[in-house]
């Protein structure tokens, strides 16, 4: 058997306003961004100081490497990023150039769709060589991550409830992503078999309801609960939904004036969190007379870091025949 490692792929955040430019860059693939967006987004970044999101997945990685010790089967934990640093293709470099021969690698981003695991995936193969990799394509119904995100929701609910003197409806979260992305090939036309066999439609829309759904199950003090898809953006063309907003006016029309918004399709703080929810939400539900609340995020959760660790193990299990 080689030399074994996990490789944990999330998005990843630039340091300081100034990268931002570059940081979209890398996002869109080198595609122009009209001047305003760009303001925009540095506009968000500087209302919450930073994210927060390399930092987090570096401390989430120490964990599931306890986690993998804890278990008796030591592994170095790497993390690459697609759109800042640490990136992809240095870290797999890395990998090659410390020895490790086999490596589970695993997107921090559960609901399986092309925006995501299909470019983290092709980016890590693009510099594989010899590297033996075993790649997680989606986790949105693992145990451990729903019983991590009621570990988070529960506690956030009681005390709204409390606070209010009566049961407080839930609104889960996802990011949105671009309708085409989602949507199966037109006819005579084939998806890339190696990602989605049979050229099926995009899993990502039902993979993060089912996620909603497994832990709204697990949570049965929740009285009603919704779904929106968040933070839709700038890009031509329509974004899946419904939004945020659109959901908020709709409850406010229904009378609930007290609401916990749970992003379960993300797994730490960053700025879709910190921006748009805490921000951008709490605000747009203030006016319309809603009280909107959220849960910790999930961030330096044992729970989250034992799903992560249980997922490697297969992957890392799987390689050895």
């Amino acid at each position: 058997m080689g030399k074994q490692a996990v490789l944990l792929l999330a998005h990843g955040t630039p340091e300081t306003v100034e990268q931002i430019p570059e940081y979209l860059r890398n996002v869109v693939s080198g595609r122009p961004i009209p001047q305003a967006v760009v303001e925009e987004i540095q506009h968000r970044y500087s209302l919450i100081g930073s994210s927060p999101l390399t930092e987090i997945t570096l401390e989430q990685a120490q964990l599931v490497q306890a986690e993998l010790a804890f278990s008796g089967h030591p592994a170095q934990v790497y993390v690459g990023m697609r759109n800042w640093k640490p990136y992809i293709p240095d870290v797999v470099r890395r990998m090659r150039e410390d020895g490790v021969e086999e490596a589970a690698v695993i997107c921090l981003a559960p609901q399986n769709s092309r925006t995501s695991v299909g470019l983290y995936r092709r980016a890590v193969e693009a510099e594989a060589a010899g590297l033996r990799i075993d790649f997680t394509l989606g986790w949105a119904q693992h145990p451990l991550l729903i019983q991590a995100f009621a570990e988070r929701l529960r506690p956030a609910l009681a005390k709204l409830s409390g606070e209010v003197g009566a049961p407080v409806p839930v609104l889960f979260t996802a990011h949105s992503v671009p309708c085409r992305t989602i949507q199966a090939p037109p006819a005579g036309q084939q998806a890339e078999p190696r990602l989605w066999p049979g050229g099926e439609a995009d899993p990502y829309a039902e993979d993060a309801k089912c996620t909603a759904a497994l832990v709204a199950a697990l949570v049965p003090e929740i009285p009603r609960w919704f779904f929106a898809f968040q933070s839709q953006g700038a890009s031509g063309g329509p974004w899946i939904g419904p939004t945020v907003e659109q959901t908020l006016d709709a409850l406010a029309a229904d009378g609930i004036r007290n609401l916990v918004l749970e992003p379960i399709g993300f797994l730490c703080d960053h700025v879709e969190i910190l921006y748009d929810v805490d921000i951008l939400f709490r605000g747009y539900a203030l006016k319309l007379g809603i009280r909107l609340e959220r849960p910790e995020s999930l961030n330096g959760s044992d729970t989250l870091a034992r799903a992560v660790a249980e997922l490697a193990l297969q992957g890392l299990k799987r390689l050895q025949g």
